[in-house]
C-alpha cells in the first residue's frame, strides 16, 4: 500500500487558536512534541484515543480535525 491516506488539519488549527505550539498540543494531549510534528507531516496516524484528543482539545468533531483518502490541504 502506498503512502499514508490518513491526514489531518492541525497546523492550521493550532494557528487558529492563538498560534498554540506544538509543544502546548503535545502537553495538552499527552504526547511527545515529536509526536505532533509526525502527525502534522503526515509521517504517524494516531491511535483512536489520540485522534479523539487531538479534537478534543480543538473542541471539535474527530472529522473536522482528520481525514481519509484523497483530500487537498487547505
Amino acid at each position: 500500500m502506498g503512502k499514508n491516506l490518513v491526514s489531518n488539519h492541525i497546523r492550521k488549527l493550532r494557528f487558529n487558536h492563538d498560534e498554540m505550539t506544538q509543544q502546548q498540543l503535545a502537553d495538552k494531549v499527552g504526547v511527545t512534541r515529536q509526536t505532533i510534528v509526525a502527525l502534522e507531516k503526515g509521517n504517524y496516524s494516531p491511535s483512536l484515543e489520540l485522534a479523539f484528543r487531538i479534537a478534543h482539545a480543538f473542541n471539535l468533531p474527530l472529522e473536522e480535525v482528520f481525514f481519509y483518502g484523497e483530500h487537498t490541504q487547505e
